[in-house]
């Protein structure tokens, strides 16, 4: 991949994030654009109201958008103030209240699958700002019909011409410039390449009613009533998918032929669209680098949003290589369709790694959800996806991340099974056996031995749920996932409780304006408490319990809450009544670890298989913890020890639980390279430098100071400077 671009993931509608930053400079001129197609290009004299040579001339303040080496995800705005943001409020609506625009202002760089599309768009723009448009130009290919490229302008462009003015006729042309040029590209998709907005007179909406152009939409115009409870709102923003992060530009034929559904879209209460409107807009206000894209479906109604900030963006940096799919709103059908991709940062905490709203559990938008959160991701995937249990989500998901192993939330999928298996002559015997053979099998065939034994013996053989549960075993029983690492993500040991990111404030009952005015209280709560434990874990003094080394080292490495939970580790060292060498084989020795399991007349001995390779100080134990969990497990210490090893190898202690871990929120995707004449360059610039120095900041009492005092000094400065130009 070289640079980014707005991407759209699933070839269907992306709005335009209208915030981001751009690098303007001069785009190919139209004699360009005609050489590049090879074969020429003819003019139609049929639409030409002008003369050619202003088609064919230079328009030197066109704008292309310019790939950077970051990988940052880019999208478009427009040089003038109007073009900025995208207008979504009528302030004068006669009731006072606001009116969603269904229609944006065009930008250099959207794209639309037909000439139609494009055309119909820009008229409907037109009517609904008050002002009517014509063709003012086209081209097509050479010995050919085939349209290539066409100038759409507002209908006032131009002047009448000496015969024509000696008419009686109420002269309109005012010589106005506003117009969009058209052009296609190799995907086949009409791109704008040139927008100017600016009019030069009154709009008049009764007119432009009556214009041509107008009465021919209105007349093949056929609108659907929507429902008299629901406020469909429609949010046509339309995108422009510059690059694509897979290099192709297009879907690729197995994307093609998975059935689509295209009609469903997001059910908006009244009032939901300006809750959602509200949101971006603060969220971009409080951090430039907040992202959002919108999904449209063929009539343009929003059905799908997806969106994240700046230190999602980072947090996912570092701690992207497991990514949990929480859809407990989908899963339990809740009022608002939810769905969060989460990770795990270095206290073992879910951190959010992204939100997105879906307008029904379909492959399609699943894989649109998926792409746009990794191209916003710099479209470097997860290496370990968990999730519930969901083949539609797992097809989208092996269609997006090919490579990453996915796997379903244990717990879940025992808590399931209840409601799954139906009645049952001795439920107690199953879920008894059942417990038994998913937590305790040593070995897949041990695994595979048990379940047949079960089946046979609760008469259960032709129960086809179990089979296709027993089936999918390699995606969720712990014995065949151990060598998969986890991150400590709950929900694959016994006793493990899988929860919602948002439990506690979002139920079955709660909308999506309440939703979203609760949204940032729960993140901001949840990074609070990140940096209340950062703060905590750099001045713990831990308390040791034992006299082994591997204590002491690990407290003055990790985090309070990992190195807790790998003190238990060491504690538990002294349940390991032996340790037996079974078997050599070159350089790799293989020990049984017996541990006491349970107390008094309770307790059991269990052997455990550890090996152990002393030339590269490996050690892998057989019930797979340091996958699980990121930490060496009481037996494979226990062989560590045996054999002399005075600390824990380098390569068992992770740097994603270390407190010292380096973990600037602060975004990484963009370049160093800046615009000199773009203020909004400058601006994203300023605002990651001094990022830096508020995440170092924070580190202490003395940090803080010199970045206090850092701030005022620059600050003292640059209103120096200010004075000079007074």
């Amino acid at each position: 991949m070289t640079g980014g671009g707005a991407f759209s993931p699933s070839g269907e509608a992306l709005s335009l994030n209208t915030n981001l930053n751009i690098t303007t400079g001069d785009s190919q001129t139209s004699d360009q654009l005609l050489e590049d197609e090879g074969d020429g290009l003819e003019i139609d004299s049929n639409d030409i109201e002008n003369d050619g040579d202003e088609l064919l001339g230079m328009n030197d303040d066109e704008q292309v958008l310019e790939l950077n080496d970051s990988d940052q995800v880019l999208e478009i705005i427009g040089n003038d103030p109007e073009d900025e943001r995208v207008r979504t409020v009528n302030e004068d609506h006669q009731d006072g209240g606001s009116d969603w625009k269904e229609y944006p202002p065009p930008v250099p760089g959207m794209e639309f699958d037909s000439y139609d599309d494009a055309y119909n768009y820009y008229n409907c723009y037109a009517k609904e700002l008050g002002f009517a448009i014509r063709v003012k130009s086209s081209w097509t290919k050479r010995n050919s019909k085939e349209k290539r490229g066409a100038v759409l302008c507002c209908n006032c462009e131009g002047f009448k011409t000496v015969k024509e003015a000696s008419t009686r006729r109420k002269e309109t042309r005012t010589g106005c410039l506003a117009m969009i040029r058209l052009r296609l590209v190799e995907s086949n998709r009409w791109r704008v390449d040139e927008v100017k907005l600016e009019h030069n007179h009154l709009f008049d909406p009764v007119r432009a009613k009556n214009s041509k152009s107008h009465k021919k939409m209105d007349g093949a115009k056929h609108k659907v009533e929507p429902d008299l409870d629901i406020e469909v709102q429609t949010i046509k923003l339309y995108r422009a998918p510059v690059a694509d992060i897979f290099g192709n530009g297009s879907s690729t034929p197995e994307e093609r032929e998975i059935p689509l559904s295209r009609g469903r879209h997001l059910k908006l209460n009244k009032g939901d669209a300006q809750v959602i409107q509200d949101f971006f807009c603060r969220s971009q206000l409080a951090d430039p680098n907040f992202l959002y894209l919108m999904d449209l479906n063929d009539e343009g109604n929003l059905r799908n949003v997806f969106w994240l900030d700046a230190k999602s963006r980072a947090a996912y940096n570092y701690f992207g290589d497991v990514v949990a799919f929480d859809t407990t709103c989908l899963s339990n059908n809740y009022k608002i369709p939810l769905f969060a991709f989460v990770g795990v940062n270095h206290h073992g905490q879910s951190v959010l790694l992204g939100c997105g709203l879906i307008a029904e559990e379909t492959i399609e938008n699943y894989i649109w959800l998926f792409r746009a959160w990794l191209s916003c991701m710099s479209g470097r995937p997860p290496q370990t996806i968990v999730s519930d249990q969901c083949k539609t989500m797992q097809n989208a998901s092996a269609e997006v991340f090919p490579r990453a192993n996915h796997r379903f939330f244990l717990s879940r999928l025992m808590q399931s099974i209840v409601g799954n298996v139906g009645p049952l002559h001795n439920p107690s015997a199953f879920f008894t056996a059942l417990e038994k053979i998913v937590y305790d099998s040593p070995r897949g065939e041990d695994f595979e031995m048990a379940w047949e034994e079960m089946i046979q013996r609760l008469g259960l053989g032709g129960h086809e749920w179990l089979q296709a549960l027993y089936d999918s075993r390699e995606r969720w029983a712990p014995v065949y996932i151990k060598d998969i690492f986890l991150a400590g993500i709950s929900g694959f040991q016994r006793g493990d409780n899988v929860s919602s990111f948002f439990e506690g404030y979002v139920h079955g009952g709660t909308s999506l304006q309440e939703f979203f005015n609760m949204y940032e209280l729960v993140v901001e709560k949840s990074r609070q408490k990140e940096a209340l434990d950062d703060s905590e874990s750099k001045h713990m003094n831990p308390s040791l319990r034992t006299r082994c080394y591997y204590e002491l080292q690990l407290s003055r490495l990790y985090t309070k809450s990992i190195f807790n939970k790998f003190q238990e580790e060491v504690v538990s060292m002294s349940s390991c009544v032996s340790i037996t060498q079974v078997h050599e084989h070159g350089l790799i020795t293989t020990y049984h670890v017996k541990e006491r399991e349970g107390e008094g007349d309770l307790a059991d001995l269990r052997n455990f298989e550890v090996t152990y390779d002393k030339t590269g100080a490996e050690v892998r134990c057989i019930c797979g913890c340091f996958n699980f969990n990121g930490y060496l497990c009481r037996h494979a210490l226990c062989v560590l020890n045996y054999n002399g090893a005075e600390e824990i190898p380098f390569h068992y202690i992770l740097s994603r639980w270390r407190k010292d871990f380096n973990r600037l929120y602060v975004p990484e995707f963009g370049s160093n390279n800046v615009d000199i004449s773009n203020p909004v360059q400058w601006f994203d610039h300023l605002y990651r430098r001094a990022m830096l120095v508020v995440e170092e900041g924070i580190a202490s009492e003395d940090h803080y100071a010199v970045a206090w005092q850092a701030f005022q000094e620059s600050l003292n400065k640059v209103r120096l400077e200010g004075e000079k130009h007074v």
